[in-house]
């Protein structure tokens, strides 16, 4: 257990108490007093740190946790969750693009390829036959850690040429561009939550069953032609999202 000393607080405010120590633990959560991967202070200190009951909290630890903050191992006690990643979803850039420009630390490993995809929604997304496809695995890593399995459809034609490519530092759309001469135009995005099975939560390093998110992106050309239909799934609890809408 992470040791972090503490000196005994009674709380008084107007708010209900378990928003208050929800606060107050939320601060030293984000000004890195109990750093990311750390373990919590039992139920049983907090008690005493805080001068309020068991029950409160246990109402702030799931405020907590369902903001994110923190997890809960079983038997174990409660640890404060990595910060999440955030990706912007308002132009076309690939991940490794995306997270580069933010300072964060990306490359991928390279899980296997083949040819001839006996599958009707390939088929009909990338309007090729089967033996015109290929598909790419790929295991993501951010900061270190994995974050996504990536699955790709390409033409076989690009898909055999692909392979032969530094994918472990470069991604897919920037050779498509800057090597292929393909230049994209737009894409198409589904977003889902899905729990993850035995092979993913292996990749993942995450428990079976745990929340993740599945990314199904369907890219085309600038000519509108479909070049690019990828299934991702990403780690629930390292990355999220970020959407700008405008009302016209």
């Amino acid at each position: 257990m992470t040791s972090t000393k503490h000196t005994c607080t009674t709380i008084t405010s107007m708010h209900p108490l378990y928003l208050q120590l929800k606060e107050q633990i939320r601060s030293s959560i984000l000004d890195g007093t109990y750093p990311p991967h750390s373990q919590m202070p039992s139920e049983s200190d907090m008690v005493k740190f805080f001068n309020v009951s068991r029950t409160t909290v246990r109402q702030a630890l799931r405020d907590l946790q369902s903001d994110g903050l923190i997890f809960k191992v079983p038997g174990k006690g409660s640890f404060v969750s990595r910060p999440k990643a955030t990706q912007e979803l308002i132009s076309l850039q690939g991940f490794g693009e995306a997270m580069i420009a933010k300072g964060h630390e990306t490359f991928s490993t390279f899980l296997g390829a083949r040819e001839i995809i006996e599958n009707s929604t390939v088929r009909s997304k990338l309007k090729c036959e089967s033996a015109d496809i290929m598909e790419i695995r790929r295991l993501r890593y951010l900061n270190r850690e994995p974050i996504s399995v990536d699955i790709t459809y390409v033409p076989s034609s690009i898909g055999r040429r692909l392979i032969l490519e530094d994918l472990a530092t470069q991604d897919i759309f920037v050779i498509l561009e800057n090597k292929y001469g393909l230049q994209l135009g737009r894409a198409e995005i589904q977003l889902e939550s899905i729990l993850s099975d035995d092979a993913l939560s292996r990749l993942l390093k995450i428990e079976a069953g745990s929340p993740i998110l599945r990314m199904e992106r369907l890219t085309y050309t600038a000519e509108d032609v479909p070049i690019d239909y990828e299934h991702i799934y990403y780690r629930g609890d390292a990355l999220k999202y970020m959407i700008s809408l405008r009302r016209n």
